[in-house]
């Protein structure tokens, strides 16, 4: 006599349905992040419980749902399929396809919820995540296992440098991930076409609760994003993310806490939407060799109100980052791409993770900037000026110009080294702005034409040596000697 495996699970009711959140009775063992099934067919998570009752949150659409309907739960908490066949599709927060490729087969499923790595399961941080943005390579540098935070108001550029940032990881063997939530879903396709027009999804994977999808997914969205790569960092590989943006998830978790009758704290907020996010972020980290060796980088985006950084979810991420990058809607306006404060932005892992010719030649350039800029500001109330004001003006102006990069176009290590090079001989300030401007688009090509042992020596080692000196120097006086005669 064949004898079945028992299936054991709970069976409750559902009491109430509120916009997404269902009250059930008859589940009294269940605990928070437990998935139970409802009879429709749809997965949910229970969120909260009390004597009176258990709440959980719906994956799809409540419409669905009656009163009275039977509620499964085997007592499992949320989990969600990973692996490396997700590496090219876009899929939602539970997972399954968005982009019409077909099934996903599973290599794994993790914990949607995990407990960060601990102290002793990490290293510090050393090694350089390259995004091929000049003013953050040089001036604000992150390092593989980094949280740095990008904010800002809308539209002035927080989507490009994470989009940047991952297109210059092709070819450097890091897995990206890009999370949308809550924003419009015609964007975010957007976003996929032209990661697919440059031929960058063989490393990508999209994660998306556009605003559309139900309340649950997009608060889920960002910890499965965060699954995913975890998958791959405890494989030793180093994965990016990308959190596009928290503000919003902050709203849908503040909606969530509204309708379970929660106490309201600071702007609505409840009072735990400090721990939803300070859990997310501490999944970022290097692992020792011994636990995987992999790392995972995050860059959180969040949304300000009018250049307000002390809003309350943009401090609260400041709190818990290892920096911030704070773009500012007047530099924005006046063209200055991308539009990075430097007096209000910081990296605090520093100049530890950068090559030692981009560490060499970084230094004073942020003091000289913000130099200029208030130099600036003091120009417009007097019009005379001592030789010594002249020539800083003249020297941060070619600063500034050589800062400019528009979107979608990082550069290597090897161009930003050079360019930075003949900024630091002094030799640019001699050339009026479109001179330099000029000199800023085409000094590389010459590089690639005349002399592309030196860019692969200095893409590889990353090291002024005086050999590599003398041979930048011939180059700047070749490259002006026939396009600016004398």
């Amino acid at each position: 006599m064949e004898i079945q495996a028992l299936d054991i699970k709970e069976i409750g009711k559902v009491e109430e349905v509120r916009q997404g959140i269902v009250k059930i009775s008859g589940l009294p063992s269940c605990a928070y992040g437990e998935v139970f099934i409802l009879a429709n067919g749809y997965k949910g998570m229970i969120i909260e419980f009390n004597p009176s009752g258990a709440y959980g949150i719906v994956f799809g659409d409540e419409q669905g749902v009656r009163v009275g309907d039977a509620v499964y739960s085997k007592g499992a908490l949320l989990s969600v399929p990973v692996g490396e066949n997700f590496i090219g599709r876009v899929v939602d927060a539970l997972g399954r396809p968005l982009d019409g490729g077909g099934d996903i087969e599973a290599a794994d499923f993790n914990p949607a919820f995990r407990e960060a790595a601990g102290v002793m399961e990490r290293e510090p941080i050393n090694q350089s995540l390259h995004t091929g943005i000049k003013i953050i390579d040089l001036l604000i540098p992150l390092g593989k296992g980094q949280r740095e935070l990008i904010v800002g108001d809308r539209q002035i550029g927080k989507t490009s440098i994470g989009l940047d940032t991952i297109i210059n990881q092709k070819g450097k063997n890091v897995i990206c991930i890009y999370c949308w939530i809550g924003g419009n879903n015609a964007s975010f396709n957007k976003i996929v076409q032209q990661l697919r027009q440059k031929d960058l999804m063989d490393y990508v994977i999209g994660v998306s609760a556009p605003g559309g999808s139900s309340t649950a997914e997009q608060y889920l969205c960002p910890y499965t994003a965060a699954s995913l790569g975890e998958y791959f960092m405890y494989k030793g590989k180093d994965v990016l993310v990308v959190f596009d943006d928290l503000t919003k998830h902050s709203w849908v978790y503040r909606q969530i806490s509204l309708l379970l009758e929660r106490a309201p704290g600071r702007e609505a907020y409840p009072g735990d939407i400090f721990f939803l996010h300070s859990q997310l972020m501490e999944r970022a980290g290097r692992l020792k060799t011994r636990f995987g060796g992999g790392s995972m980088t995050f860059l959180p985006l969040a949304e300000t109100l009018q250049g307000d950084i002390t809003g309350y979810i943009c401090s609260n991420i400041v709190s818990m980052t290892d920096g911030q990058i704070y773009l500012n809607t007047g530099l924005f306006q006046e063209g200055f791409k991308p539009a990075i404060d430097l007096e209000l932005s910081v990296s605090r892992i520093g100049s530890k993770v950068q090559c030692p010719a981009i560490r060499e030649l970084s230094k004073g350039l942020r003091y000289e900037y913000v130099q200029f800029r208030s130099l600036l500001r003091l120009t417009r109330l007097r019009t005379k000026l001592s030789p010594e004001a002249t020539a800083q003006l003249q020297r941060g102006r070619t600063l500034y110009e050589i800062l400019i990069q528009e979107n979608n176009v990082p550069i290597s290590q090897a161009e930003e080294i050079a360019l930075f090079y003949a900024f630091g001989k002094k030799i640019l300030e001699a050339f009026n702005i479109s001179q330099v401007k000029m000199f800023k688009n085409n000094f590389f090509k010459h590089l690639e034409k005349y002399n592309q042992s030196l860019i692969d020596d200095l893409n590889t080692r990353g090291e002024l040596t005086e050999e590599v000196k003398l041979q930048l120097d011939k180059a700047i006086k070749e490259f002006f000697g026939a396009l600016i005669p004398a």
